[in-house]
């Protein structure tokens, strides 16, 4: 049953729910009548992404190829296809299809087209939905915030929900997946290419647009599974003005962090591969050094099914993607494998301003060198303007960052202490205890709790288990951009 609970967490609450009374549960019927829940645009968008991206860059090779660029063109194919391949594998595990009796869709992933198979999947079970009665297969357990109140919920779940939940999630991984092993290097390659042929071919500027707005989306989830892996046992709805805030923080901190390698590049060519690769294996290494330094053991943190060299294997690619992201942007989570979860639940919000003081001055380094060692092709550009317009760039994604946590944050209620107190180190003065057995005054602006704090999950009996980033149990990871409270 615990694991029915993990699968279907994205599923919605009804709107009008009944008011619970005396802190009863409630019993609400998700699966009766003709109502089809949410449609499935979350999956509809990855497909739409995937098959841009895929098309833009084909179109791109091919016309590098006509003008003899086999460089690029090889570049752009790599990239093009390795992510590709990545997806079809993440989709064939995560739904199982091997040991399935099913050719087409097997061929269809074979083609690299097995997220167009399984969009249309997930649209004609949405269309399905609702045109009669089904019985419920299992409950949902979640709290939902009510003007700062905790109202314990709980609803009925239907076959056709369920299937649709497991396709937002697995359309959600390889959205992170597309997002940093595909689109990262792809951006960075063909902005590279821009400045070293002095033209932008309208190709190429089509495929730059996808891209980012493709690694944008991926930080989102990104941000969003890091709330709900949280802040697990609350139904937690995202406003689109948090979406609206979330969107203007990673897009800036995304484009300014490329922009900034690119132009190093052109300066210091192989030096940027040296900083690349200290990034990577920085953000390797780390959690595989905390968790021997914890001396942590690899069966409690893993799929039970898988042997020591599967444990291994997933770990290391795991741990690869989570290295990928946070060489461009901050990945919203930290990995513990010594947990189950293998993600820290707690946030670590002095890891994360290190993180952001840290790659402001490696960004503010990396923009001075490339200043005095500019070729000659930047003589007609402001290039002091240049580095002031892309430290302010960064500089404003931070300042979204600390508004999305000041009032845009799903959970703001829960937490302890505002931004501006932190900001005014009133956290760190004497009196917690204090503070903690008085009821919290809490103002219209949202508050942010540090790593002292105790957890808000309910004790082991009670909480869900959370293991679905290898695969066996669906996590909720983003709600759709357009759900509106």
């Amino acid at each position: 049953m615990e694991e029915q609970e993990r699968e279907i967490s994205d599923i919605d609450p009804p709107d009008h729910p009944s008011e619970a009374e005396n802190g009863v549960m409630l019993v609400v019927s998700h699966s009766r009548g003709r109502d089809r829940g949410r449609a499935p645009l979350s999956v509809v968008l990855a497909t739409v992404l995937y098959c841009a991206e895929f098309v833009s860059a084909a179109v791109l090779s091919s016309m590098y190829h006509k003008t003899n660029d086999e460089i690029w063109m090889g570049f752009t194919i790599t990239f093009m296809l390795v992510p590709a391949v990545l997806t079809q594998l993440a989709l064939t595990f995560i739904h199982r299809d091997v040991g399935r009796d099913r050719p087409l869709v097997l061929l269809l992933h074979l083609l690299l087209l097995g997220p167009v198979i399984r969009c249309f999947e997930a649209l004609i079970v949405y269309f399905k939905a609702g045109k009669k009665e089904e019985t419920y297969v299992t409950l949902s357990r979640k709290i939902s915030l009510k003007k700062g109140r905790k109202i314990p919920m709980e609803w009925e779940i239907g076959q056709s929900e369920r299937t649709l939940a497991a396709h937002r999630n697995a359309f959600k991984r390889t959205a992170v997946i597309q997002a940093f092993l595909g689109s990262v290097p792809q951006l960075t390659l063909q902005m590279y290419a821009a400045i070293q042929e002095k033209y932008n071919q309208p190709a190429r500027v089509v495929l730059m647009i996808i891209n980012l707005v493709s690694i944008t989306y991926g930080a989102l989830v990104c941000s969003v599974l890091a709330i709900h892996i949280r802040y697990d046992d609350y139904k937690v709805r995202i406003r689109p003005a948090a979406y609206l805030c979330m969107t203007a923080w990673r897009g800036l901190e995304i484009a300014t962090r490329v922009t900034v390698l690119v132009l190093f590049s052109t300066a210091l060519t192989h030096w940027v591969i040296l900083v690349g690769m200290a990034n990577l294996l920085f953000f390797f290494f780390l959690p595989w050094a905390e968790f021997w330094a914890k001396k942590g053991s690899l069966t409690q943190g893993v799929e039970r099914n898988f042997s020591n060299f599967g444990t291994v294997v997933v770990l290391t690619l795991f741990t690869l993607l989570y290295a990928c992201i946070n060489v461009f942007c901050w990945s919203a989570v930290q990995l513990d494998f010594t947990h189950r979860e293998l993600i820290q639940r707690k946030q670590g919000w002095g890891r994360l301003a290190l993180y952001y003081c840290g790659r402001f001055v490696e960004n503010l380094v990396l923009i001075i060198l490339w200043y005095f060692y500019k070729k000659d092709f930047y003589e007609y550009v402001c290039a002091p303007l240049l580095v002031v317009q892309l430290l302010i760039g960064y500089s404003l994604s931070v300042l979204f960052m600390l508004l999305f946590y000041q009032f845009c944050h799903p959970c703001r209620s829960l937490f302890k202490h505002n931004v501006h107190d932190c900001l005014r180190c009133i956290c760190c003065q004497k009196g917690t205890s204090t503070r903690q057995n008085q009821k919290p005054s809490y103002s219209t602006t949202a508050t942010m709790v540090l790593g002292a704090e105790e957890p808000l999950n309910p004790p082991p009996s009670e909480a869900p288990d959370l293991t679905s980033q290898l695969g066996e149990r669906e996590t909720d990871i983003v709600e759709d951009l357009t759900e509106v409270v």
